[in-house]
């Protein structure tokens, strides 16, 4: 049985970046909203945050809070009516011999590695470019309760990671990274149907995506999941 989270959502305080450059979108300003860091907030509240469009990033829960743009759409999965592509089983098939291994921690020493060989290859305009390994250990190393890392090994090397929330309705995926020298394989797509799994035999509702955006293309690949849900206008709605 659910909490009652209505006196928490009444005590929730909200701080604003001031606009800063766009990273998705040149050219444009971008501001960020996001949870009072020394807010408890439990699965249950997450759920609930997610719901409205809010993401985790490390230890923080924000939205995109942009004055001139709304370009950043949620996008979330239905879990029960997702059909995957043929492009999207071959992927699987392609993928038989990668074991997948679930765990609650990473050792940093060895996954910082690969997550920076992933951003000097394939991030290089982004917000985590240049790669340090404390920014690893702040966006990535640091687990809530509710994160399961999802360990990606050929033979014996470790090749990608997703990192993934477990939260009471749904999954959140919070990020992929993997070793570009594998690049035909597919891993990104890998991990979004690996967890699209995951959340069916958990019995949750729900994927959430991140945000979709259009007009980028490192953000707009999302559709290829379908059904897919976006949120629009304050309420949820299937798109194609």
């Amino acid at each position: 049985m659910s909490r009652d989270i209505s006196a928490d959502i009444q005590r929730i305080k909200l701080f604003q970046t001031e606009p800063h450059a766009c990273s998705y979108l040149p050219g444009r300003d971008s501001t960020t909203a996001f949870v009072d860091p020394q807010m408890s907030v439990d699965p249950e509240l997450y759920e609930h945050l997610s719901r409205l469009g809010f993401r985790r990033s490390g230890s923080y829960l924000y939205t995109p809070m942009c004055s001139t743009c709304n370009a950043c759409v949620p996008a979330r999965v239905p879990v029960a009516q997702f059909r995957p592509a043929r492009a999207q089983k071959r992927c699987l098939k392609r993928n038989v011999d990668v074991k997948i291994e679930p765990c609650d921690s990473i050792d940093v020493e060895k996954h910082y590695p690969l997550y920076a060989k992933y951003i000097n290859q394939r991030h290089t305009g982004g917000d985590m470019y240049p790669p340090t390994k404390l920014q690893f250990e702040q966006f990535l190393g640091e687990a809530w309760e509710c994160t399961q890392y999802l360990e990606f090994y050929l033979d014996d090397e470790l090749i990608g990671c997703a990192v993934v929330d477990v939260l009471p309705d749904s999954l959140s995926a919070i990020y992929t990274y993997f070793d570009p020298a594998h690049d035909r394989r597919g891993l990104g797509n890998l991990a979004v149907l690996l967890q699209i799994q995951m959340a069916a035999k958990m019995d949750k509702h729900y994927l959430y995506l991140g945000y979709w955006i259009e007009d980028c293309q490192k953000m707009n690949y999302k559709k290829q999941y379908q059904p897919i849900e976006l949120l629009q206008e304050n309420s949820w709605h299937l798109s194609k």
